[in-house]
């Protein structure tokens, strides 16, 4: 994947009760694996998060608590197109399908993957749904509903053009 293909890759974590959120080399997110080791280099408590976008197509979600590691795929037709997204599809299980299926987002993955921060599944899927939103601008949504959109929010407006 060239460094072109990923918008962003962020890493955020609570440490003594207070967010952290770094913007991570797009490297981090070549593969699921550099990106799961760049997320356990973080400290966080109840794990950490990764936000990645990819080509402002699809984002993946990723949690990283110990050896556990939890995704949610924003849309597994556009994931097929990105090496992560591949290695993201096949850590869920989500075939790689033989025929285009249109404009509609298709999710995959851990609904519940912030739910412990605040975010409930309803609220992740209404995000989800909102076909006007950009990735980023999902991402930013799941990061103002866990109570870190703020910080994020900086941390993309920082971000050369």
């Amino acid at each position: 994947m060239d460094d072109e293909a990923v918008d962003f890759a962020v890493a955020a974590w609570r440490e003594d009760g207070v967010w952290q959120v770094v913007l991570l080399p797009p490297r981090a997110a070549e593969s699921l694996d550099s990106l799961v080791r760049a997320l356990r280099a973080q400290p966080g408590e109840g794990g950490v998060l990764g936000l990645v976008s990819v080509a402002e197509d699809f984002f993946v979600l990723v949690r990283v608590v110990g050896e556990n590691v939890r995704l949610l795929v924003s849309d597994v037709y556009a994931a097929e197109e990105h090496p992560l997204g591949l290695d993201a599809l096949d850590l869920i299980a989500v075939p790689v399908s033989e025929d285009d299926e249109g404009d509609d987002l298709a999710p995959g993955g851990d609904l519940r993957i912030v739910e412990d921060f605040g975010v409930s599944v309803e609220e992740v899927e209404l995000i989800l749904d909102d076909g006007d939103l950009w990735p980023d601008e999902m991402l930013a949504g799941i990061a103002s509903r866990a109570g870190f959109g703020e910080h994020f929010d900086a941390l993309l407006e920082s971000l050369p053009d």
